[in-house]
């Protein structure tokens, strides 16, 4: 050896070996000799080599040890430690990162077969904690169409909505209350603030509503929709007005309740306003009442073709919809990346057919425990995994050492004098 090389090593610190040894070291799957071994045990995989033998089994062969194979994919038994083992490798990985059943089934079908193969994977998906929380739905909106029952009598129930945002006037008004009668669609406009207190819009109540039409049973509040296409009619007719007479908007604000109750509505042959002052006001309201179950029966017709139809049960579990959205951190969870679903949540109480009543942690304090069955999926299986109490030395301020269950990755990482190992545990 040159003499110059040899300086080299010594100056490397580096040791000659005198005896070294040469061995191979080759792999084997312990998956598939489980698979050979159990195979013996799957009264079905036993049926199977009996046709087999009789030629009665295309498709199906035996290899050299005997291992039944159907195609170029070998035969799973059934044994749930195999299956489950198989399911959670090409679902829980690094390299497989949750796909979806369809694509776990291509996957798997090149090296595996099993009776019942693609139920299995659908039931992995539809069971896994983090697929429930992440996976988008692509399905119809699960809600049908609620419509309000149509009113026995005028001004029985009413709806009212406030239009915001209107330019002040001299008597510092800035939005309009707009009550609308459900039955006959009869509207009252009244002109307030923003600023104003329940008690100030309740002075303002009784002389304009209670004192002309009683006081009504029901009062629906921003939850109908015709009540959405009257603050459209008055916003366009306020325009009007402003363009072609150039006053103020609260000037013309009590006369629009004429020409917006005369016109015509698509509830009946003839005009609402006539209900006021025609004597035969029973027979004219069961016109109008027939004729309104006929529009909601079309309307939901309509609707519903593009929703499906989903309940739950009291103590059912369920993921709750959160909407992710960069900057802003809705219960608890904050980023693009947020899941979809949180947790499950148990259902104390129904309320009505598309409403229920959650029970939310202490976290969640703040948030209304009422949600809509739109926000809304179904938890298959509750995760259990919990670590076990026993053993656990627990100090006096409630906290424990942790150990290491196993190690699942290892890396290194180089500084400038030394080497640190680095353990991803478990």
């Amino acid at each position: 050896m040159p003499h110059g090389l040899c300086e080299e090593f010594e100056r490397l610190s580096l040791d000659f070996l005198h005896h070294t040894t040469a061995a191979a070291f080759e792999a084997e799957p312990t998956l598939e000799q489980e698979i050979r071994e159990h195979q013996k045990d799957d009264e079905k995989l036993q049926e199977i080599q009996e046709l087999l033998k009789i030629g009665k089994a295309p498709h199906f062969r035996e290899d050299e040890h005997g291992t039944l194979w159907y195609k170029n994919r070998i035969c799973v038994p059934n044994v749930d430690s195999i299956t489950k083992l198989i399911l959670s490798e090409a679902h829980e990985t690094a390299y497989s990162i949750h796909p979806g059943s369809t694509k776990m089934y291509y996957n798997l079908k090149e090296r595996f077969w099993w009776y019942g193969m693609k139920r299995a994977m659908a039931e992995c998906v539809a069971i896994c904690d983090t697929c429930q929380r992440v996976k988008a739905e692509h399905q119809r909106p699960a809600d049908l169409l609620q419509p309000l029952k149509v009113p026995e009598w005028k001004w029985e129930e009413i709806t009212m909505d406030f239009i915001v945002g209107l330019p002040r006037t001299q008597k510092c008004y800035n939005s309009i209350w707009v009550v609308v009668d459900r039955l006959t669609k009869v509207a009252h406009f009244i002109p307030v603030n923003t600023t104003y207190s329940g008690a100030k819009l309740a002075e303002l109540y009784i002389p304009r509503i209670v004192c002309l039409h009683g006081v009504p049973k029901r009062i629906i509040s921003d939850r109908d929709g015709h009540t959405e296409r009257t603050n459209q009619i008055l916003e366009d007719t306020l325009r009007d007005c402003a363009i072609q007479y150039g006053t103020s908007w609260t000037s013309v604000c009590h006369m629009l309740s004429f020409p917006i109750i005369t016109a015509i509505k698509p509830i009946g042959e003839k005009q609402v306003f006539g209900l006021d002052i025609i004597q035969d006001a029973e027979q004219q309201l069961r016109i109008v009442q027939e004729n309104l179950r006929v529009v909601q029966s079309r309307q939901r017709s309509y609707a519903d073709i593009r929703r499906r139809d989903l309940s739950f049960k009291v103590d059912d579990h369920v993921y709750l919809k959160v909407s992710p959205m960069r900057g802003i951190r809705r219960f608890n969870m904050k980023g693009k990346l947020a899941p979809r679903y949180i947790e499950p949540f148990k259902i104390r109480k129904k309320k009505g057919e598309i409403a229920y009543r959650l029970e939310l942690p202490p976290s969640l304090s703040g948030v209304h425990d009422m949600f809509h069955v739109s926000q809304l999926k179904k938890c298959l299986r509750v995760p259990e995994e919990q670590a076990p109490l026993e053993g656990l030395d627990e100090q006096e301020d409630l906290t424990y050492t942790e150990h290491p269950v196993k190690i699942l990755d290892t890396s290194e990482r180089s500084t400038r004098n030394k080497k640190i190992k680095m353990c991803r545990v478990q």
